[in-house]
């Protein structure tokens, strides 16, 4: 399993040092029983990026190199795995749940594969400004995909947040790569984050619960977050509800988001109640931050023409300050065809 937590210079800088290339079929039964090598992977590209002065030009012969070890390793076991009926037979019981769920998202089961169900993993860490990741499978990389995952979270900091990262190019000193998370802010809002170089170059903000009215924003509540990826188009879900589209061929929204009004319900317990004031406390930094974004991602659009489509993917925290724990399961990835 691979996970980290690091330091960042800013909340949007994410440093993910993951690997693409393609390993065993997939779901047979090695992938969903071996843990992929991911240190190997992730030493390979390491070693050959200081190589190259940090560039990641390079990064699929490092890659291709390391994923051909992994694969020599394994290779006995997985040719007997594919002559095992009763593996098969389990996959397609496994990935059963996973097929029942895609057309909620409107894709349709025979347009792709189940390239992986992920185990339950959780990002947990404490202090300022800190980026956390994780993939059990990161050979595997997508264009066109379908994911989800039930994500339970405790954060301090109500802009601090959990959900994915996809079509990163894996830098790990100035990434480009989308983020779409979702944060405690405002009852609830998501948020979707185009790095270009490292730069912010696009932004969309969302408040689930003007949809989906089961959107829990409270610690220790569960939400299930869905992303659709087609060419230009990512379409988003919370619990099943479609939440919005983003195109990422378009600019920022030339318009000032304005936090839903926050308005406490009755019958709180004492650390609920707690919550709500200490979200309310937080409201004008977390504005003004937000503001700071959109004006940030309208300035770098044009230069950096943030237009991404296949890379590296996984699970993803932000926290912005405080101690933050995202826990991520029934999770699956999904690759569309061509």
């Amino acid at each position: 399993m691979q996970r980290k937590n690091l330091p960042i210079l800013s909340l949007l800088t994410i440093l993910f040092v993951l690997a693409c290339g393609f390993g065993t079929a997939p779901l047979d039964s090695i992938a969903l029983t071996v843990t992929p090598m991911s240190a190997l992977v992730r030493e390979t590209v390491t070693a050959r990026a200081a190589e190259e002065g940090g560039s990641s030009s390079d990064l699929a012969t490092a890659v291709s190199k390391a994923t051909e070890q992994a694969q020599g390793i394994h290779a006995t076991q997985t040719a007997r795995a594919a002559l095992n009926e009763p593996s098969r037979l389990a996959t397609s019981t496994a990935i059963a749940p996973v097929v029942a769920e895609l057309p909620r998202y409107d894709v349709d089961p025979a347009s792709g594969y189940v390239a992986w169900i992920h185990n339950p993993v959780t990002i947990n860490f404490d202090g300022f400004q800190k980026t956390g990741y994780a993939n059990d499978f990161p050979q595997i990389t997508a264009a066109d995909f379908a994911m989800a995952t039930d994500i339970q979270w405790n954060t301090r900091n109500s802009l601090s947040g959990c959900g994915f990262m996809f079509r990163s190019d894996g830098d790990t000193n100035k990434p480009s790569q989308y983020n779409i998370i979702i944060t405690r802010t405002a009852s609830g809002h998501l948020a979707f984050l185009a790095m270009i170089k490292g730069e912010l170059s696009n932004y969309r903000e969302y408040f689930p619960k003007t949809f989906d009215n089961s959107f829990d924003w409270l610690n220790d509540s569960t939400n299930r977050l869905a992303i659709v990826a087609r060419k230009n188009l990512i379409d988003v879900y919370t619990n099943g509800v479609h939440i919005g589209q983003i195109d990422v061929t378009q600019p920022p929204p030339d318009r000032k988001f304005e936090f839903p009004k926050m308005e406490i319900p009755g019958g709180l317990s004492p650390v609920q109640l707690q919550q709500f004031t200490d979200q309310a406390n937080q409201y004008e930094a977390q504005n003004k931050q937000i503001e700071d974004q959109l004006s940030e991602s309208k300035k770098n659009f044009n230069k950096n023409q943030p237009f991404l489509y296949e890379g590296l993917l996984g699970f993803l925290g932000l926290s912005q300050s405080g101690q933050m724990v995202c826990t991520f399961s029934n999770s699956w990835l999904f690759i569309l065809n061509p």
